[in-house]
Parts: C-alpha cells; structure tokens; sequence
C-alpha cells in the first residue's frame, strides 16, 4: 500500500488575484451569460412524456428478481431501482442459494455497476477498435482454426454453470473437435473434487444441510464463511440453533481462524497435518481399524467426545472437511458420512456441459502454451495472469499464442497481455442462467442498459460459433423452450418473476463410498522446522475480483477488523519466537518464491501456522484497488493451492501501520459485563422488571401509536458483515479512506463488535452488532445546542442534518460511539480517490439525503423505509402490519439475527425477542433505557467425558 498521507485539514491561504478590477468584471459578465444559456432550452428538439413508461412512476422503486454469481455459483436477488437506477440488492426468498438474505459481495454488486474504472469499449494491443475490426481479426483466426478441425483453439473461462453458457461450449466442441475448454476458479477446491473422485469414482458434489445436523464436525473447513454457501449453510446453522430441545452442536478443528471457528461450541487449532492425523482417528472410532493413530491426550479426549456424539446421532450428524486437507482425507470424510448417515445429498457436476464434457484444468492449458500448441486462446471472465499460481508462470507462457481475446469487465492484468480486449456487461446489465449449488437454475435480467460498450458472454461464444448478430436474450429463451409446460411465455414472465426456475434442483445420486487405504497416519508433522502457510479466500475482496470496489476494502475483516490489505496471522508464541510483532513487515519464503507483507498476531492460529488472504496485490484493479494489500498468488504452487509447507518467515526491518477500525475487546471484565454467554440449559431466569429510581419518565409515549425497537440475537450471528454493507448501500454511507481509517475516522453506521472469550484456550470468540440504540434516555439529546439531535413522535433518536452545526457533544456524550462526523465532504465534493465521478451518482438511493461536511449522522433505523411503509398502509387505508416495517440490515442477514419491529403490537416478534430470558440492554446499567437490545450468546459444549 502506498505511504498514508493525512488530507489537508485548513484551505491553503488566499494569493492575490492577478486580475485587475476591468478584467474581473468581464469574467463575472461572461459568467452570467453563461449561466442563461445553461437554463435555455437545448437546440434540439425535445419530446415530454405523452405517455410514461410501463410501471415507471418518477421516484417510486421498482423491484425485480434476477441473480448474481460468486465463483460462478448463482444466488438470486431482488433488485431495487428507481427511474431507471440499480440502487440496493437484496435477497429472493425463493431462491435457495439466498434464502431472502445477502452477502457482502451481492450487497456490493451494485457499487461495482457504477465503477467509473470499468472497461468501456474494445481494445486492439492496447488502443481503442471497433466491433467490425474484432469481428474480421475474430473470422479470419476462426478460419484457420476450422481448417485444422480446432486444432490450436483454446477456450478458458471461470467456473460455468450458466446452462446457456455450457449448451454454447457444447456446440463450439462439436464445431471444432480438437478444440478445448479450460476452466479455472482460484477458490476451487480441487481436493474436494478428487477426494469425491476416490470415494465414488466420480466427482460427485456433495450438498450438506445444516439445518437437519444436531451434530457438525469441521476438519479445516469453514461452511458459515464467506463464499457461494454462505447464505444457505448460515440460515442453516441458525435454524439448528432455534430450538433449545433440539439445539445443535459445533466442533471444529482448524490451522487458521474463520468464522466457523468463532461460532464453535468446541474448537481446536492444529496444524493441517495434525487434523488430518485426527481424521484418521475418528474414522478409527467409528468402525475403520486401520485409522487409529496415536493423538496428544488433549486431542483425544476431543475425539472421545465427537465420536459418541456421531455415533449418537446416525442421520443428524456431518463431518466437513476444508480445502487444506489432502484429497484422500475428502474420501475419508465421504466414508464417515455414509457410516453415519449424514445429511448430505450427492448430485452430478452442475459445470458439464450437456453432453457430459468436463473442463480441463489450467494446469493443462499451461502445459500447452509452454510447448506451443496454443494458435488462439480466448479468455473469458477470468484472470489468471493475476490469480493462477506462481509456478505455472501464465503471464509469460500466455504470450506464446499468436491471438490472444480477453473479455472481462476491466482492463486487468490479463488484458494488458491480449491482443484483443473485449468490455464485458456487469451482471445487473446481463442475460444470462446460473445455477445454484444445489443445481437449481435461475434467470439472470438486466435492470439497466449497458452504461459502456460492453458486451455479454453469450454473444462472445456466439461469435466464436459465427453467429455475429445473436442476443444474449434470444439464446437464453432457446436454451429454456424445452423445460415449459404448455405456454411458454407465461412460463418465461413466471421464471422472471419469480427469480427461480420451479423444480428441486438437480437429482440426488446414490452411491456408496469406497474405503481406500489409508495414508500414512503415523508421520509426525513434515517440515517441522519450518511453518505451514494457509491461503485463504478473503473475507472483503474474494479472490481479488472484487479489489476495486471502495466498501468491500473498507469493510472490515470479520475476526481482525481489518481493512485496506491484508496481513499474515500468526500466534503469539510464534510471532515472539520470531522477534516480530503486529504491524512489522516480513519476508515469507516458499521454496524460490518470495513475498513481503505485514504481521497480525492472532491468538486463535495454531503454534506453527500462518494464516494470508487471497485478493491483494493487484496493479491492474483501478483507482481503488492497486497497490492495495499483498499478493498471495506469488506463493501459490499448483500441486497445493491452499496449504504450503517449509515456508520461512524472516525480518525485514520495516513496518507498516496495520489499519483496524476497531479492536477486538479481550479484557475479561468487559468480556463478562458486554457479552453475556451462557451453555445451554443454564441460561438465567427471566429479568425482573427495573425498578430503579429514576427521574426521567418510565415509557416514551408516541403520538401515532408506534414504538419501534430492535432486538439482535447474539447466538446466531456469524459477523459475516452483511448488514454493515447493506446499511452502507441503503443509506448512502460514505467511504473515508485509508488515511481517515488511519485517523479513526470511519463512518460505517453499524459495526460489528468482537469480543474473546479467550479463544487461544479454546473459548468461544462472539460477535455483537451496534446500530445506534435509540435510547429512549438518550444522553446524546440534552447537549446538542442547536436540538439536531432529538425524540421524533414515534420515539427515534433523529439526527436534524441541516440542523447540525457540528459540535460533536453528541458524539462524546454517547456511550455507545456509535455516530459518525463528516471530517470533510466525504460525499461531497472531497470524496477518496475517484469516488466522486459522476457515474457513481447512480447508486445513490434519492430517499435519504447525502450529509455534507461538518454534519454528524448515525443510524436512524432505515427511517425512510418506516415513512414508506406507513404511507403504503395510508393510501391502502389500512393499519401497519406487526412486522411489515424491514430494515436494511435486518434483511441481509443470513441467519435472521435482526427483529425489527413496533413495540406496541403484541404480535410483533420483536416482542417475542423482548420476553426471551437471554435478552439484555448494552450497558444498562448506565439507564439510557436502548431501543436496541440483545438476546445473550448461547453455545452447546459437549459435557467432559471420564
């Protein structure tokens, strides 16, 4: 990252004009003709609406279902515009792959829309061409290809399940027979997929359910982290969790800290080859003589308790296994799932094409640039001059093909080596199909024009078939005429409509695993001398792709707070075997490849192993995303992509600032007094009503009837950042920088606490959402001196913006911290780096204003969203439903952690939450009396075991 620099905080001083008084008059004249001629009408002839548009009312938001795709996986969406305008994505409940809920990357597509940095028209060796050049260099390049049956024509895109985008494939390889498809996704997980290759004899996918495990087991792997699984393993975990007499629970062994981990009712940190070892063991418990291994006492009295655990509960109990382990460790992990019944069903590959053809691996086509084999390649939605591993060396070899066609949304590492680049849609400008994990198919719809001279990845394949004038629209309706019943454009506006095409997805397979034979479980840890370095998927940024979108890098990484780079984690004890501490640059080497980076101590890593994100690094994102972070791919080797052993770690010397917009809270008094946990079966009794003498009144009362109030369950959140995201897209949150994150000036208007339980001994680590707390008592109010912060009729904290004078009493005066000043027009006029062109204009949402500088804002409960609802229920001369009113925070989450609703309609189930005995007031005891508060943590560890 480049050196942080603070932004200037005084205007440089006045010069004397070099203007003498005649010239400035005649300025000042020239000025105001201007500005006349500004307000005249154009000279060209102008038409009002006589007749609007179908369903466009100016100001009101539309909303529509399409879907979005992360590694190539679909989860469907519902998107919101207004006049026109993508403005907030939120999710389809009934699309499996989203369940109703977002993630982080859903709830940032629509920034990314508007990203002035996009690729706007085609390229030629680096200079602007046109459609027609491509078109003839593409026909010319085609011809010899057809004249050697395909021979030397290589076809590489991401991970594909758009059925549309496979029956194209499909159709491209019987034109060209000695032609190939290459795929590639830096986050696959090839092990998984070999492993189901060994257990079944076929790649097999296996598709867990959560929500019927009262028993899980995580080897390495991390199903409520960030990723296409997500939404559906999270609701699944909660919906586990809903039920106290049948309340799952979560082992979980792991080298590096993911979210799984923090929500483990018992976790273990090993090395990669220890949980291995550990796998072998349990296989051993349950019926597999040849896994017994010999395993340190603390380990094995873990495997004592897990094993009956399983065993006591054949068709409620999964063991998952990560992409660290080896492939023979998957098969093992598909033999225990059979032993015991486990609730995973198995279904085909969903990324074949329709008559069976599978992709080949990167790895091949590496194989053939390096000898020459390789006449044109074409690259579609993929970079892997930036994300293939390093010992493949792509981006040289990539230069050996004579034709190189790269379609992607940006100019990005790849593209700077093709000799043609060709602007690709953004999904929210598309047609296209995806697939679920699950196999259910989905439409992808446009919502918006293309705002450049980009085009979609179907009419590329139907260029490479010859077809120059084909739509994306038309080839997707061909691919579905077949699965209507009966009329097929009803059937096609009810698949639109609805965001999922009907049907349970793809069929479930019956097979059974074969056992093989064991690797060898009696080896100590290899390469004891050196240490074990974990790559890992980022939590903000994926696999990089999405480096130059200004919320995700600011977005803090859940378990570090984290933001702008990235950082190797360490253990303490490691980090002080090595002389090194939080913020010191090192040299990790990994045979003769090398990198520098950051160190972040992280007391949840396990002794001997370092944990580095994916996604950094890149000099080819954009204004927002280069030189951001490290790049982890310089590390990354083809025979193990996600675990490198016998790295080196040496001092460099050098620091960098580490930058957090927050700490983790570890002392152990605030832990206990901010925090509650509780095991289950021993939660406390109901609170008794308070009491305590007081002055101030007991209730607010509101005018209208409506008392709304916010209640978060602890127990169920995984502190994915969903709602931090989807709050900053609905209420048009500024992004500061990194130099005002330097400076502790972020604006996020909800965070995500982080409190340690004491995780290095296997405690639980939770995490705690703060919105503002409404406080029925608030302290901000009374030391305002211009009344900008006060009571609205239904008792919400309000913050009057052009009210404001700046003061920040406020502000210190709150003992939650949880409002925002505008140090400088963030948002106006002062934006970081090109967050201020005009196309990202189009994302702001026209119901909630844009704060300028020396303004303080907070969260005001989605407050627009309450005034729309309620004038809805007056124009419909109705009464306001129980839980009609849904926040944006509490609509994105996953686990349906947020209830949200009116206090006096007693059906509400914000008052459900209320009753609960586990529900508490964030420092109550200071008598604020918040509209916002808690339902205590709640875990499920295994009793001891003689």
């Amino acid at each position: 990252m480049p050196p942080l620099t603070e932004l200037p905080t005084r205007p440089e001083p006045a010069r004397r004009s070099k203007l003498n008084r005649r010239q400035a008059l005649s300025l000042l004249a020239t000025g105001m003709a201007s500005s006349l001629a500004a307000c005249s009408k154009p000279d060209q002839q102008i038409l009002p609406y006589v007749r609007m548009p179908e369903r466009i009312v100016p100001g009101e938001p539309l909303k529509f279902a399409t879907t979005l795709g992360l590694a190539g996986l679909g989860r469907g969406v519902i998107v919101t515009a207004i006049d026109g305008r993508p403005i907030k994505v939120e999710g389809n409940p009934r699309h499996p792959g989203s369940l109703g809920a977002t993630d982080v990357f859903a709830e940032a597509a629509v920034l990314s829309l508007y990203d002035p940095d996009r690729s706007r028209t085609i390229l030629h060796d680096g200079a602007i061409a046109s459609r027609e050049a491509l078109q003839g260099a593409l026909a010319s390049q085609l011809a010899d290809a057809r004249n050697r049956q395909g021979d030397g024509l290589r076809l590489l895109t991401g991970r594909t399940t758009s059925p549309t985008a496979l029956r194209q494939i499909d159709a491209l390889l019987q034109a060209f027979p000695a032609a190939a498809w290459h795929a590639y996704d830096p986050t696959d997980d090839d092990n998984a997929r070999q492993g189901s290759q060994l257990a079944h004899g076929r790649p097999l996918r296996g598709v867990a359910d959560l929500a019927k495990a009262r028993v899980i087991v995580a080897l390495d792997a991390d199903p409520i982290g960030h990723g296409p699984d997500q939404i559906r393993h999270g609701r699944g975990f909660a919906e586990g969790r809903s039920d106290a007499n049948s309340f799952s629970r979560l082992y979980c062994l792991e080298s590096g800290f993911t979210l799984t981990g923090a929500k483990a009712d018992q976790r273990l940190a090993l090395r990669p080859e220890a949980i291995e070892r550990f796998a072998m063991s349990l296989a051993g418990d349950l019926g597999e003589a040849r896994g017994a291994t010999e395993l340190p006492e603390r380990e094995r009295a873990l495997l004592r308790k897990m094993s009956t655990d399983l065993s006591g509960h054949r068709g409620a109990a999964l063991v998952m296994a990560g992409p660290t382990l080896s492939k023979e460790i998957h098969a093992l992990v598909h033999w225990i799932n059979a032993q015991i019944d486990a609730p995973v069903r198995l279904i085909e590959p969903i990324d074949r094409t329709p008559s069976g053809q599978q992709a080949a691996t990167l790895e091949q086509l590496a194989g053939d640039l390096a000898a020459g084999r390789v006449r044109q390649l074409v690259i579609v939605g993929a970079n892997p001059v930036y994300d293939a591993p390093a010992d493949l060396q792509f981006g040289a070899r990539l230069q050996q093909a004579p034709f190189r066609l790269h379609m992607g949304e940006y100019v990005d590492e790849t593209a700077a080596l093709a000799t043609w680049h060709v602007p690709q849609h953004h999904a929210l400008e598309a047609w296209s199909d995806l697939r679920a994990s699950d196999g259910t198919a989905s439409i992808v719809q446009p919502l918006i024009r293309p705002l450049y001279d980009s085009h979609g990845v179907h009419e590329l394949l139907a260029w490479l078939a010859g077809e120059q004038d084909a739509s994306a629209y038309d080839l997707v309706r061909q691919t579905w005429q077949s699965a209507a019943t009966g009329d097929f454009e009803a059937w096609w506006k009810q698949a639109l409509h609805d965001g999922v095409i009907a049907g349970p997805g793809a069929a479930a397979v019956s097979a059974a695993p074969q056992l093989l034979p064991m690797p060898g479980g009696d080896a100590q840890d290899t390469h004891a001398g050196g240490m074990t370095l974990v790559l890992r998927s980022d939590p903000c940024l994926w696999d990089g792709s999405f480096a130059n979108n200004a919320w995700l890098q600011e977005c803090p990484k859940p378990l570090t707070k984290q933001v702008w780079g990235n950082a190797l984690a360490l253990h303490p004890d490691d980090a002080a075997r090595l002389g090194i501490a939080s913020g010191d640059i090192v040299t990790i080497g990994a045979g003769d490849r090398t990198l520098d980076v950051p160190v972040l101590t992280e007391p949840g890593a396990a002794a001997g192993v370092g944990t580095l994100t994916l996604g950094g690094g890149r000099h080819s994102a954009g204004a927002i995303g280069n030189g951001v972070g490290a790049n982890a791919y310089a590390l990354r080797s083809a025979d193990n992509r996600w675990r490198i052993a016998g790295v080196s770690v040496t001092r460099t010397g050098r620091r960098e600032p580490i930058l957090t917009t927050q700490n983790v809270v570890r002392t152990p008094d605030d832990v206990r007094e901010l925090y509650p946990l509780y095991e289950l079966g021993h939660t406390p009794a109901a609170a008794a009503s308070d009491d305590t003498p007081s002055l101030m009144p007991r209730t607010i009362q509101s005018s209208d009837g409506h008392a709304w109030a916010m209640v978060i369950d602890t127990s169920v959140c995984i502190g994915c950042n969903a709602c931090v995201v989807s709050c900053q897209a609905e209420n048009n949150v500024p992004v500061v920088g990194p130099e005002q994150i330097a400076m502790g000036r972020d604006m996020h208007w909800m965070r995500v606490d982080v409190y340690d339980h004491g995780v290095a001994n296997g405690r639980p680590l939770g995490f705690q959402p703060v919105p503002c707390m409404h406080c029925e008592h608030a302290p901000c109010e009374p030391v305002c001196p211009v009344a900008a912060s006060v009571h609205d009729h239904e008792g919400l904290n309000g913050q009057v913006y052009n009210r404001c004078i700046g003061t920040r009493f406020c502000e210190a005066n709150c003992p939650y911290k949880v409002r925002r000043f505008n140090f400088f027009g963030y948002a106006d006029g002062e934006e970081y780096a090109n967050l201020g062109a005009e196309s990202y204009r189009g994302q702001k949402n026209p119901e909630v204003t844009v704060r300028a500088r020396g303004v303080m804002e907070k969260c005001t409960y989605c407050v627009q969203r309450i005034s729309g609802a309620r004038r809805s229920a007056e124009r419909e001369n109705r009464t306001l439903g129980p839980d009609e009113v849904r926040t944006a925070c509490q609509n994105a989450c996953p686990t349906c952690a947020i209830s949200f609703g009116d206090l006096n309609q007693a059906d509400a189930e914000i008052n459900r939450g209320k009753a609960d005995p586990r529900h508490y007031a964030l420092l109550g005891h200071l008598g604020t009396r918040p509209r916002t508060t808690y339902l205590a943590d709640l875990r499920n560890p295994a009793e001891e075991q003689t």
